[in-house]
């Protein structure tokens, strides 16, 4: 009745630090790097590398948040869980509407972000062309979820190195090109900071968004070594690998390419290509061509994964009542809730033409930034409702209480329209739960979502994705010298 390929996955052993860092850097860096590269160095120049590196802290300290609650309630994971701990059923329903919406914004995200690559090979496509390539990219995604996830997700898997080796040429040849041509960089980075307070503000948004994922990273803390020590560590240690691998391809791209290009750029990845190899024009076609067949199966593969999930989330609240009937009826001969993708791709597919990449991401991040607050307030209630579990947690209350004045700021730093526009979408919510809200257990929701197997499977794909793949590659090969064997153990 559910849409699950057969493949099991089991912990043979206790995951240790190197593990859980695997899944923390995988559920954080995706195709987000094509979409929000050099995107605050539009309104505040080069200073925004230190905004790369502020967000990511701030990422570091809601995240460690989530990690108390999984520690915490080790049988569970998500702020829908922690909250409902707390404050019952329906407040944990509007966290869980929140990230839901969340989610959905950032679908319309890469359609846009895709339209924007391909704009930069065929510059003169008029918008009704623009919006028919929006509507093939979705129609893309739209059959592949409809005809086989299972496909779909494999496919996405196989390409995971295509995605990451286009990045790995930019920051070598990069890195390269400013040892060379220092004057070059000396001259992007000066003057370092442009704009004022407020394009501060918004930047901090527009790169925060890169970091987000981690409240999708949930295990059961019984499955790791020590966790209250284990999981913090590896959520520092993860954090810090993605914000160096942010930080040097932002600082590439800074250092390249002309500010007043960066400034009116949409592709600073492929002006950044195109200028290292300017010294020869096959080079240059072959960089340029890398980067964007690159960019295109990750933004493609993003949007498919988020799909997949945003899709399984509303079959499995509709299939225990907290969403329409209809997003959990299955396809017939393909079993999948072709009903609940096409309503999801559809609404995404509208809002990638209205909304802005800078809107989008804005309206995101704040419903993010709401989840965030309600789980960063809940964690203080439960460390006081479960003292003998939270006793050995370091920095218990300190840490949650910073989240949530971080969380707050992000809030507040998207315009007065996306606030009034993201709370009207959430108490949309509030008619929902009285309408559609169940009389019975959620055993469904939990089957689908919460329980061991299917966590065990989803923190084993994020440990597969991007920059987390080869991460996840040398911890083996360290493991086979060692003699160590596999966490991990996977039955087909």
């Amino acid at each position: 009745m559910t849409f699950r390929n057969k493949t099991r996955i089991d912990i043979t052993r206790q995951l240790n630090t190197f593990d859980v860092t695997s899944l923390v850097v995988g559920s954080i860096i995706g195709a987000d790097i094509y979409v929000a590269a050099a995107l605050g160095a539009k309104l505040v120049g080069p200073a925004s590398l230190l905004l790369w590196v502020g967000a990511g802290l701030i990422a570091i300290v809601i995240a460690l948040s989530f990690s108390y609650c999984a520690t915490i309630l080790p049988k569970v994971g998500g702020p829908y869980a922690y909250i409902k701990d707390v404050a019952g059923p329906f407040s944990g329903f509007m966290v869980g509407w929140s990230l839901f919406l969340a989610e959905w914004f950032s679908l319309a995200v890469f359609p846009v972000a895709f339209t924007k690559y391909f704009l930069y090979f065929f510059p003169g496509l008029g918008p009704q062309y623009q919006i028919l390539l929006k509507a093939i990219f979705i129609g893309i995604i739209l059959v592949t979820n409809i005809t086989s996830i299972k496909l779909a997700g494999k496919f996405n898997d196989f390409l995971t190195i295509g995605k990451l080796s286009p990045l790995i040429l930019l920051m070598i040849a990069g890195l390269l090109f400013i040892v060379l041509k220092p004057q070059v960089a000396v001259h992007n980075f000066h003057p370092f900071i442009k704009g004022n307070i407020f394009d501060f503000g918004k930047a901090l948004v527009l790169i925060f968004w890169a970091y987000a994922g981690f409240e999708l990273s949930t295990l059961p803390a019984d499955e790791i070594q020590e966790p209250q020590k284990t999981i913090p560590r590896a959520i520092l240690i993860g954090m810090l690998i993605v914000i160096i691998f942010y930080l040097i391809t932002n600082f590439i791209i800074t250092g390249i390419v002309d500010g007043h290009l960066l400034a009116s750029s949409s592709t600073p990845l492929m002006d950044a290509v195109k200028r290292i190899f300017s010294f020869s024009r096959i080079f240059g076609v072959i960089g340029i061509l890398i980067i964007g067949v690159g960019a295109f199966v990750s933004i493609m593969g993003a949007d498919e994964s988020g799909t997949i999930g945003t899709s399984r989330l509303a079959y499995a609240m509709s299939f225990d009542g907290l969403l329409p009937r209809a997003f959990s009826r299955l396809h017939k001969t393909f079993q999948t809730p072709y009903i609940g993708v096409i309503l999801i791709c559809t609404s995404a597919f509208i809002a990638s033409i209205f909304g802005s990449l800078s809107s989008l991401i804005n309206a995101s991040v704040f419903l993010l930034s709401f989840a965030y607050l309600a789980t960063c307030i809940a964690t203080i209630f439960l460390v006081r409702k479960y003292p003998q579990i939270s006793g050995k947690i370091k920095g218990k209350l300190i840490v949650p209480i910073f989240g949530a004045v971080f969380s707050v700021l992000l809030m507040t730093q998207v315009t007065g329209q996306q606030i009034l526009v993201s709370f009207i979408l959430i108490g949309i919510g509030i008619p929902i739960y009285i309408f559609f809200s169940p009389k019975h257990e959620l055993h469904e929701l939990k089957e689908a979502f919460l329980s061991r197997e299917i966590i065990l499977k989803r923190a084993y794909q994020q440990g597969e994705r991007f920059l987390a793949y080869p991460v996840r590659r040398v911890k083996w090969l360290i493991y086979r010298v060692k003699k160590i064997n596999k966490a991990w153990h996977i039955i087909e």
